[in-house]
């Protein structure tokens, strides 16, 4: 005890413990209710909660609360809802408890002995529940009945490996066979939890009781007529089975009764349990599963289907209505604009005779006043003119005809022109491509007849220089192919090179002569205009510089004095002398080049 003073330890428990071990038996109990009080001063989760429990663990107070759970409760102060709260307190403190030392012992000792007096002091206060006469001792002890079962699923909450032993535990069966409607569906509820809890317990636990639990449960299925029974008892087999298979054989011959629950509420449940006893495996259940998933897909996609094409119906059919409203309309406006047509055409005709009908009446009206002697003149002027008009409609006619004639000869020369000028492109394009890949061949092959009178010269000099030197050694042969492998290998390189400059020099010279046929074909400066002085211009930097100085040189020539010229008809002004050159000129003229050049 004086070790665990020295640590940082509540004093109320130290108190307490104290107080514990000097009080008779009696008493304990109301003492550790005190321990309510302690664990409510820290938050859940906190490191003092965990502080406080393990030193409650440390000084026994937990063996104790274990202890006095056994005690007959009808003799001690406050009675058996003392036994409740303890109940309550104890699995409060062992959830989350991890203690530094005896670890095993708590886990293998200390947690199944508080799991089996919980669950003693359960059947104590259910055969109480059951003895008692008034209804307000049966609800008494119904509350603290309820209080000690969610202490019990509080406790292997913490600690799963409990759930094996309360699942394992006489008195957990002894519980669950009962005919309480309240204590069966408060008993299943804790089966519920530990299937819950942990999912894997069935795995861990014998068939004899998995067996004892099932034929409970079928009983209860097959004996009672409560929903409430029937639901949670399903669901309890479905979890059962969902979390252990092999039950599924177990369950072969005894599932009868489950068809009277059909329609009660809780059909999802019952038609899983009853798939699953039918299928006989979950995988098939599964399988099944899937199947009617994508059948009830498949019916809602067509109803949604079916439902958008009706919810578009009204629609299809004001666009129908419409489409045909549009099309009638657009047939009565054509047939109106046609009689407008028609009728416009009709008072046209009625003018145009009615115009040639008052022609005529005005000739009569000309003929009656012009003089009978006079009347043969007139008529061969009448005559001319209609001759006339008549030769120059003629005259237009043909020229039209003719000039319709030239123009698609005129179209059909520029296509020419046009596909003649793409073709000689594309030849010229090809043209290039074979020289330039041409440049990248390699050396041709030897012919049958090169080769032989080079190896008939090869013979002559073998013949006229015969070896008379001793056989060459290992390493002298292996010195002259290395010599010989240096100098091929140099060869090569400079070829490359050799190659590289070949090319150079034709694309050059290829440059130079296309400026030379650029010049050859360009017209006079007299007759040069600003369209055409491109073609003077040159993309080679010394023709650019040599030219500009030629230019600068001309134009200092041009501005000497009358009195420079003397004696100099024949002066080239390229060929002066720099001290003849203006240099202040030709600076400037330069840093206007290169002042254009880089903006």
């Amino acid at each position: 005890m004086s070790e665990l003073q020295r640590d940082d330890v509540d004093s109320r428990i130290v108190a307490l413990a104290a107080k514990v071990a000097e009080s008779s038996d009696q008493n304990v109990p109301v003492l550790l209710l005190k321990l309510k009080e302690i664990l409510k001063g820290a938050s859940g989760g906190s490191r003092r909660l965990k502080k406080l429990k393990q030193d409650i663990y440390d000084y026994g107070l937990v063996q104790y609360c274990i202890l006095v759970l056994l005690h007959d409760y009808s003799r001690i102060r406050g009675g058996w809802f003392v036994a409740a709260q303890l109940a309550n307190i104890l699995s409060s403190c062992c959830a989350g408890l991890e203690p530094k030392e005896n670890a095993e012992e708590f886990l293998t000792k200390v947690l199944p002995s508080a799991a089996d007096n919980m669950m003693v002091l359960a059947r104590r206060l259910q055969a109480r529940f059951f003895r008692a006469l008034k209804a307000d001792d049966r609800k008494e002890f119904m509350l603290y009945f309820r209080t000690v079962v969610d202490s019990i699923c509080y406790l292997f909450g913490g600690h799963i490996q409990l759930t094996q032993y309360v699942f394992q535990s006489d008195h957990f069966l002894q519980l669950l066979l009962t005919d309480n409607v309240e204590v069966e569906v408060i008993m299943m509820s804790v089966l519920q939890n530990i299937l819950r809890v942990n999912r894997s317990v069935l795995f861990s636990v014998d068939c004899k009781s998995i067996q004892s639990v099932l034929d409970e449960l079928i009983y209860k299925l097959s004996a009672t007529t409560n929903p409430v029974i029937g639901s949670i008892a399903t669901k309890v087999m479905l979890l059962l089975v969902e979390s252990h298979p092999p039950t599924l054989i177990l369950l072969y011959t005894d599932y009868k009764g489950n068809k009277q629950w059909t329609g009660r509420g809780f059909g999802k449940e019952l038609s899983r349990l009853l798939d699953l006893l039918y299928a006989g495996s979950t995988q098939e259940v599964e399988r099944m599963r899937f199947y009617q998933a994508a059948s009830l897909i498949q019916a809602a996609w067509r109803a949604y289907q079916t439902r958008k094409r009706l919810k578009k119906l009204p629609k299809a059919v004001t666009t129908l209505q419409r489409s045909f409203r549009a099309r009638q309309e657009q047939e009565i406006k054509r047939i109106e604009k046609r009689k407008a047509e028609e009728e416009l055409k009709q008072q046209v005709q009625l003018r145009r005779h009615r115009a040639i009908r008052e022609f005529r009446q005005r000739q009569l009206t000309l003929l009656e006043i012009v003089p009978a002697s006079q009347m043969d003149k007139y008529l061969q002027e009448e005559e001319e003119k209609s001759a006339l008009l008549i030769q120059t409609q003629w005259r237009g006619h043909r020229e039209r005809r003719a000039f319709y004639q030239q123009k698609q000869a005129l179209q059909a020369f520029r296509a020419a022109v046009v596909i003649q000028r793409v073709v000689l492109k594309f030849l010229q394009r090809r043209r290039n491509q074979r020289k330039a890949l041409s440049a990248w061949k390699g050396p041709k092959g030897l012919t049958d007849q090169h080769r032989i009178e080079l190896r008939q010269r090869v013979e002559q000099k073998i013949k006229m220089h015969p070896v008379s030197a001793p056989p060459m050694s290992q390493e002298r042969g292996i010195e002259l192919h290395s010599k010989a492998q240096e100098m091929l290998g140099q060869y090569l390189l400079k070829r490359n090179f050799e190659q590289k400059a070949e090319q150079h020099r034709e694309a050059v010279l290829a440059q130079i002569n296309t400026d030379i046929e650029l010049l050859i074909n360009a017209p006079s400066l007299k007759n040069a205009t600003k369209e055409n002085g491109q073609v003077f211009h040159s993309k080679s930097v010394p023709v650019a510089t040599r030219a500009r100085q030629s230019h600068n040189s001309t134009l200092q020539f041009i501005r000497w004095p009358w009195w420079r010229k003397l004696g100099n008809e024949f002066l080239d002004p390229e060929m002066m002398g720099s001290e003849e050159v203006d240099f202040d000129f030709l600076a400037f003229t330069g840093s206007t080049r290169q002042h254009s050049l880089e903006s």
